[in-house]
This record gives structure tokens, sequence and C-alpha cells, in this order.
């Protein structure tokens, strides 16, 4: 008997295992090579034994006795992780004849092939890991005679050729595309300028396995809990959760360490790097500290080929005009000032692009109808935390098309980057906000991802959002709404007759109703917007600034100099300008001196007596 010691997640466990020679075993033959292939992991190893669940693989004992399952029967073990547990999962009793317990989650099954000699002790032993058990390391014993025998070490991975695994993929081509490739391409730029980087994925490059499963073991959920983290890990949500939260290293052991600007001494700068096997291993050689530094497509190529080394499919996929929603409220807000208040900076932005992966994976969590199975959303990128983490998804591709911000995981965080309005506020001196413009087209444009065995560009906006956006600003309320609805007694309106196209039908609901269904969508949607709000969306920004401008200030910008200089001018002053000076000087001298002037001297002698005339000579 042998006792191995193993250091297992910075935790000392003891596991007894047994000399593979004994006097009832004669030898074991694992046909790596041959089951290796059979389980699409040739490309990974061809001397460690590597299957994927839910599919059979041969293992061949020998036996020094002939083999009779009546009076010695075999009896087959599987354990994972230090502490395995029949109701975890993570071990298993099976073996001929067939023994399974009650308590056993995770069955595993084994039976003798068709063309074995039991006589002869020659035993081909057909072993089928479940469907659902937890990928990772196993240890395999076998118990014949009193006698227990280590039969095999081996890995367990997950299974998309298997119709019952969750990551089951239907398509052969996009199996070779999202599991087997090495290579990839990962786009950059902008969404009117779009450039490409070839990205070398390397899942089957050497220690692979062993660097995977070291993210696995030294993951704050592992160090935590590790019997409770290997049984999960048989969810590939969970997985993908794990493996999100630890390619950035925020708040663990992560692979990456994330730096957007400044100065990259003491690392390597982003645009470095063109393949993720040389950070895996250059982290499992620094002790598992992070490596630096990488920005999103960095974090993403990494965790593509951690992915597709577990056996999810995966892809990469990169978002034009990409938002980051910090406040969950769906809009990318940007204030501007008004007259002499202080600028006020927010906290939301707008990415020329960023770069995420999906995950292929069923989400029975979320329906049991699979309504919301197939992609799913999985960013590493340490952008907002996630219960606590930073991490983000796995969220249903289809959910965030839908607008179903309510599921799991950071659906909503998501949705904004696809699919926020980016509005523009007015801040006041009194500081009320007044909206401006809204832009419900700029962000998430032009979604990509590297097509299926070729080179080109494929556009997967559509699996997004809709062409002509998701949700408005209506149909947001209404969801937010939909929950009090259900508390409320459902009121239907009585049958009214309508007439349309000639016929004569029974329509619910009053004439309004039925009316707004024969009215296009958009003249609805504008009815449930606040005129302000649509005149607002259709009058340039010149004229509502215009419409905030004093009515006096405008005029007087419209008004030439001269005249506003004669509007402040008197009215008097203004007729003098405009009348000839003599007349000016005519009255201003009294009538009576005028008249005068205009009578010859001699009549006014006439009319004046012999002292008058006298008189007016003396003025003279």
């Amino acid at each position: 008997m042998y006792i191995f010691i193993f250091i297992h997640s910075a935790r000392l466990f003891v596991t007894v295992t047994f000399d593979l020679l004994c006097d009832t075993v004669d030898g074991v033959e694992l046909h790596t090579e041959t089951n290796n292939t059979e389980h699409h992991t040739s490309e990974i190893s061809v001397t460690e034994l590597i299957v994927r669940r839910g599919q059979p693989f041969t293992v061949t004992l020998r036996l020094r006795q002939p083999f009779n399952p009546d009076r010695h029967p075999l009896t087959v073990m599987a354990m994972a992780g230090p502490e395995p547990r029949e109701d975890f999962g993570t071990m298993s009793y099976f073996g001929i004849p067939p023994s399974v317990r009650p308590s056993a989650k995770a069955s595993w099954k084994l039976e003798l092939h068709k063309n074995s000699a039991p006589h002869t002790g020659v035993l081909p032993l057909i072993i089928t890991p479940p469907a659902d058990a937890p990928i990772g390391e196993y240890i395999l014993t076998a118990s014949h005679r009193d006698e227990d025998t280590l039969l095999a070490r081996l890995v367990v991975l997950f299974n998309t050729w298997c119709p019952e695994d969750g990551v089951f993929l239907p398509d052969e081509a996009e199996r070779q595309e999202y599991v087997m490739s090495e290579q990839g391409i990962i786009y950059k730029g902008s969404g009117n300028y779009i450039n490409s980087v070839s990205w070398d994925f390397g899942q089957f490059e050497d220690d692979m396995v062993k660097i995977c499963m070291t993210i696995l073991n030294v993951s704050n959920n592992h160090l935590d809990n590790p019997a409770e983290d290997v049984s999960a890990r048989a969810d590939p949500t969970y997985v993908g959760r794990v493996v999100s939260a630890m390619i950035n290293s925020q708040d663990d052991h992560g692979v990456v360490y994330g730096k957007w600007g400044g100065s990259y001494v003491g690392g390597r700068s982003p645009s470095h790097w063109s393949g993720s096997h040389a950070i895996l291993k250059h982290w499992l050689n620094i002790n598992c500290h992070p490596v630096k530094f990488g920005q999103c497509w960095v974090f993403a190529g990494v965790m593509c080929s951690v992915m597709r080394l577990f056996g999810i499919p995966c892809r990469v996929v990169t978002n034009y005009s990409s938002a980051h929603d910090t406040n969950s409220n769906l809009t990318i807000d940007v204030y501007h000032a008004d007259y002499g208040v202080r600028e006020r900076e927010s906290p939301d932005s707008v990415w020329n692009f960023h770069v995420w992966v999906e995950g292929w994976m069923k989400r029975p969590d979320l329906a049991v109808d699979g309504k919301f199975d197939g992609w799913q959303v999985l960013d590493p990128t340490p952008q907002e935390m996630s219960n606590g983490i930073f991490c983000c998804g796995p969220a249903s591709v289809k959910a965030i098309q839908s607008g179903d911000v309510n599921l799991k995981y950071d659906v909503p965080f998501v949705f904004a980057e696809v699919n926020a309005d980016c509005v523009d506020w007015l801040v006041k001196a009194d500081g009320s906000k007044l909206k401006i413009f809204s832009d419900t087209k700029k962000v998430g444009q032009n979604i990509s991802t590297k097509s299926v065995g070729s080179k080109k560009r494929r556009n997967i906006t559509d699996n997004y959002k809709h062409r002509e956006g998701a949700f408005t600003s209506a149909m947001r309320r209404k969801r937010r709404m939909k929950w009090k609805r259900r508390t409320r007694r459902r009121w239907r309106p009585p049958m009214v007759r309508v007439r349309r196209q000639g016929r004569t039908r029974k329509r619910r609901g009053p004439l309004e109703v039925q009316l707004q269904r024969l009215v296009p969508l958009e003249v609805q949607l504008q009815r449930l917007v606040p005129l302000e709000v649509q005149v607002q969306q259709l009058v340039p920004l010149e004229v509502q600034v215009q419409q905030l401008v004093p009515l006096e200030v405008q005029l007087q910008r419209l008004v030439p100099l001269e005249v506003q200089v004669q509007q402040l001018v008197p009215l008097e002053v203004q007729v003098q300008q405009l009348v000839p000076l003599e007349v000016q000087v005519q009255q201003l001298v009294p009538l009576e001196v005028q008249v005068q002037q205009l009578v010859p001297l001699e009549v006014q002698v006439q009319r004046l007596g012999p002292q008058q005339v006298q008189v007016q000579r003396l003025v003279q």
C-alpha cells in the first residue's frame, strides 16, 4: 500500500491509493492515444488520458485469475477534488454487476466490451462519465477480491459533441471553429474604420491543462469552499463566471493586469501580445502573479483560450461605440453647463470599441424551455463589480435582444453597452436639468466576430438588437411596470364590432384601442412621447439654444447696430437730426419775429403810429 500526499489549492490533504501491481491485477492499459483521438483531445496530449463527459472510453484491466462477477464483483470508484462526496457529484461507485447508490448525484457507468473474455482475465472495460459530471482531474480506483488498485488518472472536459451536455453545439463546422481552432481574429479600430489583428489562442499548447486547472484551483470560490467549488464545475455557467473573474487581477490571483494609459514600464504594452499561451505560461511561472499589461482584447483573447480548452464553444466579439453605463439607468448622460455654471463630469462614457467573448451553453436557470439557451456574453475586462467581484456574465444574448434585463447575470449592463441612449443635459444655475438632445442610434454599431471557416468579418448586430432599436422609452416604462400588473386583477374590455376591409370582425377593446392597431407604431410612439421632447428632437441644437436665450438678446443680435443705437437715443434728438437746421431755428424763434421778418418794412411803418415808428428805427 502507498500513501500519496497532494498539495491542492494551498490545502494539505491525504489520498490513499494502492499499488497497481497486486495479487489480483497484472496490469492496466489506458489506450490513451485511441481514447484521446475519439474524444477530440489528441491535440492536447497523447500521453495523458483526457476524455469528454457523456462519451465512453476504454480501459483494459488484466487480472491474474479468471473473472467471475457473480463470485467476485468488480467495483470502480471515481473521485474528484480534495473532499469528494457522492451527494456533490464528485464521487461515484460503479461496477460489474452495476451498483448505483441512491445518494449519488452524478453516476458513472461501467460495462464489459462485447469481445471480452472473462475466463482469460482480460477485461476491456467501457467507462462512461455522466454528461453532468464536474470537469477536472479524476482518480479511478478498482476494487476486486478485497484489494484496491489504482486504475487511472484522467481529466474530464465538457463535450460539445454530446447532446446531453450543457454545451452541445449541433453544427460540426461551428464545433471545429469555436472549440478546436487555435487561430483567430480580433477586431479593433472604430465603427467607420474597422481593422483586425490575428490572435493565437493556443489552447492545445504544452501545459495548458495544468494552467487552466490552476486557474480554477486558485480562484476565491475554491479557496473559500473547495468541495462546493469542484461540485459546481459541472455547470458551464458557473465555470464561465469563475473564468471571467480570474482573467483580470482586480480582486484575486488573476492572469492579466489591466492598464489603459501612461507608461508601461515594468511590463509590456497591451499591443505587444499576439497570443494567449505566452501570457498564461508566464502567469504560471511567476507563481500566479498577474502579467502586465493588457486591455480589453487581451482579456478576451486569453479567456477564449481557457474556455476552448475546457470544451466550451467560445468566440471573441467586438462592439463598436460601446457604452459604459455606471448607474444602470440604460442611458449615457452628458452634462453641459449653462452660462456661469461649473462643468459637471459624467461617470458614463462611450468607447470606440470594446471586446468580450461569447460562450455557447444551455441556461436552465433562466427558462426550462430553453428560451435563453445559446450564446452568452462573458466579459473579463474589469469594468463594474458583479456580486462583489469584477466579472461579467454569462448574460444571454437572446435576453439582451428581447430586453429581459431582470435576468442574471449582468444583462442590464450588457444591454446598455449595445443599446443605451446618449442623452445631453443642460445644467442650469438652480441645479435643474433640461434634456436638450437624445441619440438612440449611436451605441452598439457593427458588432463583429470572425466567420466560421474563413477570415471574413461577420456582423452579428442583429443578434443583440432589432434594427429599429430594441426598446423605446415607452416600452421600457411598460416593462418596469409589468411586475405591478401581476398583483392587480386583469380587466378585459367589452367586445365591439369593427368593420375592416369589407368584413365585420369582433374586436376586444374600445374603438380607440382598435384604431391604434391600424396606426403605424411610429405614430403611436410619438403620441406617447411628450410634444416638447418630440420638438426638441426635430429642432436643431442651435434653435434649441436660441429658445433658451431671452428674446431681447436674440432680437439685439438680429437688429443692426445703427437701429439699436437709435432705439437708445430719445425720439426728439432723432427728429432734430432729420430736420434741417433752418427749420429747427425757426421753431426756436417766436412766431411774431418770424412774421416781422417776412413783412416788408414799409408795411410795418404804415401799421404803426409815428411814435412806434421811431421806436422801431431805434430798434433797427
